[in-house]
């Protein structure tokens, strides 16, 4: 009897708080974002890795089709990048072949062999990456594995050793009449989802060109801690003069992280003509350094401790209305 008069008790006392608060549209307000907060649960944040600055080296190579040669390029590159004070080196997207429907099944490779030996093409970006001591950021290149093709960037730390791999998630497939139409689902499949790889130049978050155009992905990032979003690219004459800087800083500025994007350099030659302007870009959406179309190397200081000043001034992490809206990460463990 007593413990049924206890609940009782218990259930007078809410009524009349609801009560109360029905007749306070502001109190019923309150309690029901409390409510819905608390079910919904407010994503928690991984804690960023300690402070530190890091200089990177965005190369921007010239991209033929002789692959042997553009193996010979991007060893240069990397080398010439180390000697520069490079500790994170970035390659382009598709630095070992053309970037074309017709190249990627040519040139593509599997990338492990069932031993674990490297395919050609990882051989020379571990070599290189152990020779130089840099963290590496291999762009990407086409990856055959089990009957399909991916557009897959590896990661190598400063021994040389496989780090991770992304392959690229969202597919470029765009139709603008009169200027540009490619489909990379003709030849390519998507990969199974986002990227994060710790290494020796911080925690990084991986996307390929296409990947940047959607914020969702850089999000899941920011709540995993990354640093730094690196995003090899080959964005176009037609999206790159509008598009290519405008969402490297809109991804910078929205997650208040470094952003990096890596482009070939423009070959007359070649039947798709890339931008280029390789580009770093600071949590403040501060272009740190850039440059034109032809092959060189971006070199920049990524200072890690302005990522805490940056969320301190404007905490938007903690002004968020996980009330109404929050980002869902399917893939989570």
């Amino acid at each position: 009897m007593r413990s049924a008069a206890v609940k009782l008790a218990g259930a007078g006392a809410l009524a009349a708080v609801l009560a109360a608060a029905v007749s306070r549209r502001r109190v019923v307000g309150r309690l029901v974002r409390h409510l819905v907060v608390k079910a919904a649960g407010a994503p928690n944040y991984t804690p960023l890795p300690p402070p530190k600055k890091v200089k990177v080296a965005l190369c921007q190579l010239h991209v033929t089709a002789d692959k042997e040669q553009n193996w010979q390029t991007a060893r240069r590159a990397i080398q010439d990048a180390a000697s520069r004070g490079a500790q994170l080196v970035v390659l382009p997207e598709m630095w070992n072949c053309p970037y074309s429907n017709d190249s990627f099944p040519v040139y593509a490779e599997e990338l492990q062999a069932p031993g674990g030996a490297l395919s050609p093409s990882l051989t020379v970006l571990s070599e290189a990456a152990a020779a130089a001591r840099v963290t590496l950021v291999g762009g990407s290149i086409p990856e055959r594995c089990g009957g399909r093709l991916y557009n897959t960037c590896c990661v190598f730390n400063s021994r040389g050793e496989l780090l991770a791999k992304h392959r690229k998630v969202h597919l470029f497939d765009i139709d603008i009449p009169g200027k540009i139409t490619f489909k990379e689902s003709l030849t390519l499949s998507p990969g199974p989802g986002p990227t994060v790889v710790d290494t020796e130049a911080g925690r990084l978050g991986l996307g390929i060109c296409y990947d940047i155009r959607f914020p969702e992905l850089a999000q899941l990032y920011a709540e995993r801690g990354c640093q730094v979003l690196v995003y090899p690219g080959a964005f176009n004459m037609t999206t790159g003069p509008v598009h290519w800087e405008l969402l490297a800083r809109a991804r910078a500025v929205d997650n208040q992280l470094f952003v990096l994007t890596c482009s070939p350099a423009r070959n007359p030659d070649s039947s798709y003509q890339a931008w280029g302007h390789s580009t770093a870009v600071g949590p403040f959406a501060e272009v740190l350094a850039t440059t034109e179309a032809a092959p060189d190397i971006v070199l920049a200081e990524l200072d890690y401790s302005q990522l805490a000043e940056r969320r301190a001034n404007m905490p938007l992490r903690g002004q968020k209305r996980h009330d109404l809206y929050r980002l869902l990460e399917k893939t989570a463990a």
